[in-house]
């Protein structure tokens, strides 16, 4: 990683000094240069001052991302508990994790990795009980460990496998193919992929993809229209891949194709940005230039294919149903009339089905945590799978000829354990469990509901060590997301593990915009209803502060991606409320966010600054264009990535120099830039256990905790000092 952790020569002038404690020297931000930008959006005039940052490639912004890094790093090198918490994140995190395993021609495939690889290595064994063997080690593909594997499509006899690898966090993907039986790579080698999996014809001689054009200028932050389903032969260049289908006519449409489990059809599921709608077309790949036909061609709701009884398709839809149901729908008589429910709406939010053993397996999410229950293929009920307690169950994939699925449980003090479940005994068994140094019977996970500003309950979960004193003095970070119909459930995390040894609440608010009551609950925090998301987070805020379990001085916010737009978006809207705040990879201009890579597909949940009436809603929360000068913020750590092709850093970039002019008091506003690196999948762990630990460093800083409790029995051997001279 490229850290500037001294000062260099930018052609930057100071622009504010912010005294930090009394024994530390100021604090100086460089200038950011400012240009005559205004735009005339629907008859309201708005300055872009930063707009030069938009482009990434320019001198100009990578020295300006060498000066912000280098204050950055020189605030971080200050804090004394900085090298003690990164030793102590790279002790814990120092554990064996498995990824769940899938069966394919007899053969068992699953990841692994040994604690601190940057990338989990793929193992195959031919038996479950055999001793299994590397298939792939990205590890070895980067000397930085920057190249990750994104997708693994194995054939059906188990002998050969399409992988995708990513460079440096890009969502752009290379495929290429592997004979399992050698190790040994073929010829194919396929480029310009992007938000696409793999999926075999049942013969082995080919497959379905997705793809993009070349991008014409620049590669990160051109905008993708376009895409095209292709087929590629095994042994042909893919300058020969068959088109298969395509929409000129329509730019935003998206194309997956998939074979069914007989091999009888391929099914295309159609999609338009985010929303979460979709068409359904299909092929019968056993008639000769059979066309391809349209099913569900409303664009009217959320239609999922589980599997298929030859001509009769079982669908997971929303259709008359907010919180998911199963429908078969027999491809000869495909009215409306003719549907058949098998599982109906139930008062839990059905999020994902698939069909093991013919029999059904459907996982629902009971106020933010998992519920498995399991169905005849008539829909007749048979049982629900005993889960270890309030936590996140996910897997259960398999064939409707196997007798076994695996699938792990997590929780927010509990790593991710992988359990085998046998259909044919009924039972669960452990197949790998992680052994992390702590103890989980030293916390405790509570869920409590609150009331947002319009009176809606709103559920929210709580982890901290047992015997917490609620005298309003406890650090506190509340996390959330509230978007894209994307539940936030009980996960684990070392980093949390960690903020907790510091005597710290670990807070996960289920706020509307997400999944976790169905469809319902997304619609009432998107569009513009989307200050309802900001509401309900702000309301969690004021309850933990109101059962004195905090205040707000000792009260830190984090979000992601979306997150990282509640985050801007609260903190700009509150600012009194908040002593610390982490919006990372965040939206943050919501008026040109979809003018970049796949921005565009988000109208579905912000709706379109183009559109006069959604412009009004978006200027009047983007984070960027509702900073007041001489306002005292809170402490902020912005983090992104010079790669990041999914929320371009832009919007960081613009937002950390919008707010650094408007910074009325001390409080340090910062950017952590992380070079060779993108949104946030595929990352190293070095460089997560860096990051995370430069954010838990900042927050004892900033709200003044408490170090000493940290776990300091068993640490990481201390690294050796850098050498001087220039940077790594």
């Amino acid at each position: 990683m490229t850290r500037l952790s001294r000062p260099v020569a930018v052609p930057f002038a100071i622009a504010f000094v912010a005294p930090l404690l009394a024994a530390d020297p100021p604090l100086i931000y460089p200038k950011t240069r400012t240009i005559d930008q205004v735009d005339e959006l629907h008859g309201v005039k708005v300055a872009d001052p930063y707009r030069w940052l938009e482009d990434l490639d320019s001198a100009e912004t990578a020295a300006w991302v060498q000066a912000q890094n280098s204050v950055t790093f020189g605030y971080l090198e200050q804090i004394s508990a900085r090298r003690k918490i990164h030793r102590r994140l790279t002790h814990l995190w120092n554990f064996e994790r498995y990824g769940i395993p899938f069966q394919e021609g007899g053969r068992y495939f699953f990841s692994r990795n040994d604690g601190l690889q940057p990338q989990g290595v793929v193992y195959v064994a031919d038996a479950l009980d055999a001793a299994p063997r590397v298939l792939i080690d990205p590890n070895t593909l980067s000397p930085d460990g920057t190249v990750a594997l994104a997708g693994l499509y194995v054939r059906e006899d188990g002998r050969r496998m399409v992988y995708a690898l990513a460079s440096a966090g890009s969502d752009w993907v290379e495929f290429k193919v592997r004979d399992i039986d050698t190790g040994q790579d073929l010829a194919d080698h396929l480029k310009w992929i992007k938000f696409s999996g793999a999926s075999w014809t049942q013969d082995g001689q080919g497959f379905y993809y997705s793809r993009f054009d070349e991008p014409q200028d620049a590669k990160l932050s051109d905008v993708n229209y376009f895409q095209k389903l292709y087929f590629h032969k095994l042994g042909t260049p893919q300058s020969e891949d068959r088109l298969v289908y395509h929409r000129p006519d329509q730019k935003e449409w998206g194309f997956s194709g998939d074979v069914t489990e007989d091999g009888r059809y391929l099914i295309i599921t159609i999609t338009q940005g985010t929303e979460r709608k979709n068409r359904v077309y299909y092929q019968d790949l056993q008639a000769p230039d059979a066309p391809i036909t349209p099913l569900l061609d409303e664009f009217d709701a959320q239609y999922l294919l589980i599997n298929n009884d030859g001509p009769v398709f079982w669908f997971f839809t929303d259709r008359d149903a907010p919180r998911g149901r199963v429908i078969a729908i027999d491809t000869r008589q495909p009215e409306r009339a003719n549907w058949k429910e098998l599982i109906p709406q139930a008062e839990e939010t059905l999020q994902g089905v698939s069909v093991v053993a013919d029999t059904f397996v459907a996982t629902y999410l009971k106020d933010a945590h998992t519920v498995v229950r399991l169905f005849k293929l008539n829909g007749e009920p048979l049982r629900e799978l005993p889960l270890p307690g309030l936590g996140t169950a996910g897997g259960f994939g398999g064939k409707r000829r196997d007798t076994e699925t695996f699938y792990n449980y997590v929780g927010f003090n509990s790593p991710s354990t992988i359990y085998r479940y046998d259909f044919r005994t009924g039972q669960s068994t452990v197949f790998r469990r992680p052994k992390v140094d702590f103890n989980p019977d030293e916390y405790e996970t509570r869920q409590v509901f609150y009331t947002s500003k319009d009176g809606t309950r709103v559920p929210m979960f709580l982890t901290h060590r047992k015997g917490l004193a609620l005298d309003g003095n406890n650090p506190t970070l509340l996390y959330g997301y509230g978007g894209f119909n994307a539940a936030m459930t009980p996960h684990f995390s070392v980093a949390r593990l960690v903020w907790m040894e510091l005597g710290g609440v670990y807070a996960v608010a289920n706020i509307r915009g997400g999944g976790e009551y169905g469809k319902e609950w997304h619609d009432a925090g998107r569009l513009h209803r989307k200050q309802n998301c900001f509401d309900d987070f702000i309301a969690a805020a004021e309850w933990l502060i109101a059962n004195r379990y905090t205040t707000s001085k000792k009260l830190a916010i984090e979000g992601a991606s979306n997150g990282g737009l509640l985050v801007g978006a609260c903190l700009t809207q509150r600012p009194d409320l908040f002593g610390a705040a982490l919006p990372g990879v965040g939206v943050l201009d919501m008026l040109r966010f979809h003018k970049f890579t796949i921005g565009w597909a988000w109208t579905s949940d912000y709706g379109s600054p183009d559109d006069p009436e959604f412009f009004q809603t978006l200027y009047k929360y983007s984070p960027l264009h509702n900073l007041k000068p001489g306002t005292c913020y809170p402490a902020t750590l912005v983090t992104t990535a010079d790669h990041d092709d999914r929320v371009v850093p832009l919007h960081s970039f613009k937002f950390i120099a919008a707010l650094q002019a408007a910074q009325g008091c001390a409080n340090p506003v910062l950017i952590r830039i992380e070079t060779r690196a993108g949104h946030g999948a595929g990352k190293p762990t070095q460089k997560i256990i860096e990051e995370v630990g430069d954010e838990l460093a900042f927050l004892t800083r900033v709200l003044a905790v408490d170090t000493r409790g940290l776990d300091t029995r068993t640490l990481a051997p201390e690294p050796e000092p850098e050498p001087e001279g220039e940077d790594k």
